[in-house]
């Protein structure tokens, strides 16, 4: 863990009774960490505006009878198979679908495959939640060949 510093600040009345408010409706919180989360919030918060490096998810809710939908869905995913890390598809009903799609990248490019996957009809649903430690996110390796295999891999 890192070294922790100690610090103190001043705020009015009116706007602490709501910190402490919040406190109180935030099982197990503690003051200093409902603060650096509030940080790291502003943090991802940040980083998203300016279209950083960001992971998060984009969770769909769709109609799988829509015709060919599925198929359109994941041919959009496909083209953007650098940004997809994982893919969680749940059968809700015997018509709806949810699929929980892991992504990384610059947060416009992550956005802008949410809008993609929103647009199409049957598509109930898309919200995108992200995510971050506060840090900088470690670059990815890049694809690379060895002698004797004829594909590109990452380690």
């Amino acid at each position: 863990m890192s070294e922790l510093v100690r610090v103190s600040f001043t705020i009015e009345q009116e706007l602490y009774d709501q910190l402490e408010a919040m406190l109180g409706a935030t099982p197990g919180a503690n003051r200093s960490e409902f603060i650096r989360d509030l940080i790291r919030e502003r943090l991802v918060r940040d980083a998203w505006k300016n279209n950083e490096e960001a992971v998060g998810t984009i969770t769909l809710v769709f109609d799988h009878d829509t015709r060919d939908l599925a198929h359109k869905l994941t041919h959009l995913q496909h083209h953007h198979h650098n940004a997809i890390l994982a893919t969680t598809h749940v059968h809700l009903t015997e018509e709806l679908c949810a699929e929980m799609i892991m992504v990384r990248g610059p947060a416009a490019d992550i956005e802008a495959l949410a809008n993609s996957l929103r647009r199409h009809k049957g598509v109930l649903h898309a919200d995108v939640s992200i995510g971050s430690s506060g840090k900088p996110l470690q670059e990815k390796p890049e694809p690379h060949t060895h002698r004797g295999h004829g594909h590109p891999h990452t380690h």
